[in-house]
């Protein structure tokens, strides 16, 4: 073993090893956490566009335009590449692994649909399965995936904390963890949460934002879980159990301290939303990620069921505490 090896190793331990797990706590008292920059409440979900996204059709990639090479990825388990348009914007392309197995990109744009509607803020992705890129005097198509837009908007300043940032214990915050466990998200880390410096009027001044989703729709686990396998997603359980008034998840990645505080209200929170997602919303969110309809509606099915699963979770809940609440006698 090398020296830097040696001088990494503990560093990783530290990371992973449950004796060093990082303590989740807020960074400020409810009262001053600027909601509104990790969540707005949504009172349109069922006339939201899932097929374009809040960005809309005008920020769209051109999937008949030849893109200029920019850059190639060079980290990350999925290549890609930086592409600039005939209109001059900056586009950063996520391919599919050359074995083209669990490709992120169809799972990272169909979330991000699904997460905007809610009221999650999300920039502005697209998904287009091929490229026509012109490097220097030649051009080929290459392989597509999740286009992301360099938004001018859009100021990304850096990554923010699960753990440690002025949303923790909030419903929004613990809804926003429901849900990646609905859709079975295992890649919940800190580098993959993007911060951005908003400009525009009216706009939140910073958005809290869960980037690089493409992790999902299949297992969890801390070491190469399958992903986007719909007969993985619909084997594998949801909620497990209700324990000491928290909610238990059937959850395996790392970081399972964000989940232990977990109630069926918050579980409530988020079917409540997701439940007012149209069945042609839900078409439009897998149809956006480029899936094909009859392994979509594979996904949807498990995706109602589950949602139906954590409504009834709250709704027992609910009724026990009622039942088990003292009564009061007057004299």
């Amino acid at each position: 073993m090398n020296r830097a090896s040696i001088l990494i190793a503990p560093m990783v331990l530290a990371l992973y090893y449950p004796g060093c797990t990082p303590k989740v706590a807020s960074t400020m008292p409810p009262w001053e956490a600027p909601l509104t920059e990790l969540w707005e409440h949504p009172t349109d979900i069922a006339s939201r566009d899932l097929y374009y996204g809040p960005w809309g059709a005008a920020h769209a990639p051109d999937p008949q335009a030849t893109y200029t090479f920019v850059d190639r990825k060079h980290e990350g388990t999925n290549p890609g590449i930086t592409v600039r348009d005939p209109e001059g914007r900056e586009w950063h392309v996520k391919q599919p692994p050359h074995n083209d197995q669990g490709a992120e990109g169809p799972i990272e744009v169909t979330l991000s649909r699904v997460l905007s509607a809610i009221g999650y803020h999300q920039p502005p992705i697209y998904f287009m399965p091929r490229v026509n890129v012109a490097y220097g005097k030649g051009e080929h198509v290459e392989p597509g995936g999740r286009f992301r837009l360099t938004e001018r908007s859009l100021k990304h300043v850096g990554d923010w904390s699960w753990q440690r940032n002025p949303f923790v214990g909030m419903r929004p915050y613990q809804g926003l963890l429901v849900v990646l466990m609905l859709f079975n998200s295992s890649d919940i880390k800190n580098e993959n949460n993007a911060l951005y410096d908003v400009r525009g009027a009216g706009a939140p001044r910073q958005w809290y934002v869960v980037r690089d989703l493409g992790t999902a729709l299949g297992e969890t686990g801390k070491l190469a879980p399958q992903r986007g396998d719909p007969g993985i997603f619909e084997r594998e359980p949801f909620i497990t159990g209700v324990k000491d008034g928290f909610v238990q998840f059937n959850y395996h990645g790392w970081h399972t301290e964000l989940f232990a505080n977990i109630t069926p209200e918050d579980v409530a929170f988020a079917t409540d939303l997701l439940s007012q997602l149209t069945d042609e919303q839900w078409a439009d969110a897998f149809r956006a990620g480029g899936y094909r309809p009859d392994v979509a509606g594979r996904f949807i099915r498990r995706v109602h069921q589950k949602i139906a699963e954590g409504q009834r979770v709250a709704e027992t809940a609910s009724v026990l505490r009622r039942a088990s609440a003292p009564i009061l006698v007057r004299p």
